[in-house]
């Protein structure tokens, strides 16, 4: 089973299990966000009891408090990743290596034993074998889709990333005294926000440019008639 790690090789349960996830891949506005958490496997059974799940089944304020919590079970971890560390990747079509290319990062970081990702490639299993090949490391990388979902180490990492995500929101708001709403295309606060942004200057550091949409909203040079040139 995915959410089960195999018994651990060290005495006393001792192994690092790492979760990995992310939050804000698909907003047109500020970073995307890696998330972390490793537990040692003997208190892995703590996380299903504190209510630990994929961060889009809890509200904001539970989100928050059970990001406090798991402090107390294990360690967090995160990378943001700005949209001009976005932008190019994108448009050589490698968000997916980027992403990995994080992830590794955090395996590095950590150390663990043993890692469970929620995969964004199609191939879940070329995904885990890219981070384990970046990362360098020995340990086993199990990567699948809905594992913040299915395995709760996953979503705790997914409540990392989703609160961290959510107070670099609040924070850019705050710094350009201006509401940027939650930073997704389907969000009309966020469109107002990039009309206002393209108003202000004409590459703003917080949008994705390479997005569709910012693309979209940012506004077309003008093109003078030609008689505006004649003699």
């Amino acid at each position: 089973m995915l959410g089960v790690p195999r018994p651990s090789e060290r005495s006393g349960g001792s192994r690092r299990i790492l979760g990995l996830d992310e939050a804000g891949r698909g907003s047109v506005l500020g970073p995307l966000v890696l998330g972390a958490l490793v537990v040692e496997e003997r208190r892995l059974e703590e996380l299903r009891p504190l209510g630990v799940r994929d961060s889009k089944q809890l509200s904001p304020s539970r989100r928050t408090e059970l990001y406090a919590a798991l402090a107390e079970v294990g360690e967090r971890a995160s990378i943001a990743l700005s949209p001009r560390e976005i932008d190019p990747w994108v448009r050589r079509g490698g968000l997916n290596r980027l992403e990995a290319r994080g992830f590794a990062e955090l395996v590095k970081r950590t150390r663990p034993d043993a890692v469970f990702v929620d995969a964004c490639d199609p191939v879940a299993a070329r995904f885990g074998r890219e981070v384990a090949r970046l990362s360098g490391c020995r340990a086993e990388v199990v990567a699948s889709h809905r594992a913040d979902v299915e395995i709760p180490v996953v979503g705790g990492a997914s409540i990392v990333a989703k609160v961290e995500r959510d107070a670099a929101i609040g924070t850019l708001s705050r710094e350009l005294e201006h509401d940027l709403g939650s930073g997704y295309p389907s969000d009309p606060r966020t469109i107002a926000a990039l009309e206002w942004g393209f108003r202000r200057e004409p590459y703003p550091p917080w949008v994705r440019l390479s997005w569709s949409t910012a693309q979209r909203v940012k506004p077309r040079p003008s093109v003078e008639p030609l008689e505006a040139f004649a003699p």
